[in-house]
């Protein structure tokens, strides 16, 4: 890869130390390896209430616990689809290889979340070493690093395992790069490039990789030339291509338009440098930590002078950079780099601020911060004791900060509240607190919260939200006004099937097929349709109806064994006995301790002369608890 280059000490150039000067790594001295492993424990310490937490309706639901991908293992669909507009792959595999052992259980995935944290710890404290910090000043970026209380989200969000997952691949690709740049070696470079591909299927935030290695360049000494882009190209291409692939799902998802109507054009700009402004003022001092930041309806004074105070910070570091300051543009470079592409000059979802973004663009400041800490201290030892204690009690309001953000992540009510101390005034968080209600069967709680949504302007979700609530609690009526404005706003499939199945119930089977019907030619993948259809199909003794939905409803979910169940239903009422075998053979093999299963196996092999088998189906159904007669 590159070649040898000088490892610059000091803000003054003059006086580099040659690569194989620099300080071991703590690892590899007895004193720092002890402080690292006490710092690595620190951490753990830190994130460990994210043990106790369960997932939340933030994209828990989609990414994890409702995603068939996971549930089914289905790696080809993994890899060649989306989730919410996201390509993580990586990540997903990583939860559906988590449901395959543990089951769906949250306390694994938080457990694994800290340990690929702890990971990213460890790679950074071999980063920060190679780059120049000795021993203490390394531990006291490393800390940072770790406990920052803009890692929580990362690393407490389930679905945030992107962050964590990417980051040990990013920060060990950095890693072998400062080793190839002291000593190049071949087979180091195609491990980084191979890393690098490999992280790019974590999270696409792995693209800007090659430009954190000119950031690198550049803190080394090397000669800003032409030469440093030409041997990168090939990362290059890669980060093009998965960029342009994360684009196409987002605009596919439709996640590029989301805020066109609130912010367009030049506001944009605005948005990009107020962002980037909350950013630097959050790596000092982080404030109003929330899992969402939603759009202002309007712009604010502070957004108008963000810009040319971002200005400002560009205007300085320039300066810097004429002056040779360069651990300050180096941390700046990281920092820029890594969150340029997240700035929001392009609307995407539904906050333009987040905590997440900083994981590994941070790492830049925070080296910078401790490299200017070591030099200070240098020309100023008498300031060494106040500096130290100055540090350690930064870091102790850092970690307890941390320590009681982990556990606004307990639930989706503890979630959602966290939001609601800053943002009272919008919509989502009161719609995602009702519907964490609703799934309590709190409906009481839940319904003040929709209400509350409907107040500031809620969107058609929340009339589907409301409508399912309404829907529960037996109010057919009302559930049906709700389905009937979120058609208005936003005729989608999901909204005409459970129109359809309020209808249903309300005895107006005719209106429920064609509602139902409607929301299939909307989305023929929407699965719920098929399977309220055909319920509605065998209430109505369609029984040869009812079985092409079960079966079109099977590709999509073939786990679900009650799904295979009435479908040996289905084909036994219309006399098709061995083949009910099948369905009912299937629903058994997924949930063998189902004696219902069993019972109706036998009754089918009964009807077919099976003496011997529906005898040890009866009896397997007694075992397991089923009356049989």
């Amino acid at each position: 890869m590159g070649r040898k280059s000088k490892k610059n000490q000091s803000e003054k150039p003059s006086q580099p130390l040659p690569a194989h000067q620099v300080p071991p790594s703590p690892v590899d001295r007895p004193k720092g390896k002890t402080y690292l492993w006490i710092l690595l424990l620190a951490t753990f310490a830190i994130f460990s209430p994210s043990l106790k937490c369960d997932f939340v309706n933030w994209d828990d639901d989609r990414n994890v616990y409702e995603n068939p991908m996971v549930k089914n293992f289905d790696v080809k669909g993994i890899f060649t689809q989306n989730v919410i507009g996201n390509y993580n792959p990586l990540s997903i595999l990583s939860f559906a290889l988590e449901y395959k052992l543990f089951g769906m259980d949250p306390m694994v995935m938080h457990l694994n979340n800290i340990l690929l944290h702890l990971l990213c710890v460890l790679f950074c404290a071999l980063i920060f070493e190679r780059l120049g910090l000795i021993f203490p000043f390394s531990m006291l970026g490393v800390a940072l690093f770790a406990w920052h209380p803009l890692r929580v989200e990362s690393v407490s969000w389930i679905t945030e395992r992107k962050d964590v997952l990417y980051g040990v691949f990013f920060l060990a690709c950095l890693w072998l790069y400062v080793l190839n740049l002291e000593k190049p070696n071949t087979k180091r470079g195609i491990a980084i490039f191979v890393l690098f591909i490999i992280g790019l299927f974590a999270k696409i935030q792995m693209v800007t990789l090659p430009l954190a290695m000119l950031a690198v360049d550049y803190w080394k000494g090397r000669p800003l030339k032409m030469g440093l882009l030409r041997e990168k190209l090939p990362h290059f291409a890669a980060s093009l291509a998965f960029g342009l692939i994360g684009l196409l799902f987002l605009k596919d998802q439709g996640s590029l338009e989301t805020n066109e109507a609130v912010h367009t054009g030049v506001s944009r700009i605005f948005i990009g440098s107020y962002s980037l402004m909350v950013y630097l003022v959050k790596w000092l001092v982080p404030y109003e930590m929330s899992p969402l930041y939603p759009y202002p309806q309007h712009l604010s004074v502070l957004h108008y002078l963000s810009l040319p105070a971002a200005i400002a910070v560009f205007a300085f570091v320039y300066f810097a950079f004429r002056r040779n300051w360069r651990a300050t543009v180096f941390g700046f470079a990281f920092f820029f780099f890594n969150i340029a592409f997240l700035l929001q000059i392009l609307g995407a979802g539904q906050g333009y601020l987040a905590d997440r973004f900083t994981y590994i663009a941070f790492t830049g400041l925070f080296f910078s911060s401790a490299f200017g800490l070591q030099k200070f201290l240098e020309k100023s030892p008498n300031s060494r004791l106040p500096a130290i204690v100055a540090a350690g009690l930064y870091l102790a309001i850092l970690a307890t900060m941390s320590y009681r953000q982990t556990r606004i992540w307990t639930n989706s009510e503890t979630l959602w509240t966290h939001v609601l101390k800053y943002y009272n005034n919008t919509p989502l968080p009161y719609n995602n607190r009702a519907n964490h209600y609703r799934d309590k069967k709190q409906f009481d709680l839940a319904l003040q919260d929709y209400n509350e949504a409907v107040r500031y302007k809620a969107g058609h979700a929340t009339f589907n939200s409301r409508a399912k609530l309404f829907f529960q609690k037996n109010e057919d009526a009302k559930a049906i006004q709700d389905y009937d404005k979120a058609i208005s706003m936003m005729p989608k499939a999901e909204y005409y099937v459970n129109r359809g199945a309020a209808k249903a119930k309300l005895g107006r089977p005719q209106e429920a097929l064609e509602d139902i019907n409607k929301g299939l030619q909307i989305d023929p993948n929407w699965k719920t349709g098929y399977l309220n259809r055909s319920i509605l199909h065998n209430q109505l003794g369609m029984f040869d109806k009812a079985v092409v939905d079960i079966d079109r409803y099977l590709q999509f979910d073939p786990r679900n064994a009650d799904l295979w169940y009435e479908g040996g239903r289905c084909r036994r009422a219309l006399n098709q006995n061995d083949r009910a075998l099948s369905y009912y053979s299937k629903a058994i093999e997924i949930k063998p301790r189902v004696g219902l299963f069993y019972l109706e196996r036998g009754k089918t092999h009964q009807l077919l002369g099976n003496a011997g088998a529906a005898t040890a189906d009866f009896e397997r159904a007694r075992q397991l608890g089923e009356p049989v007669r």
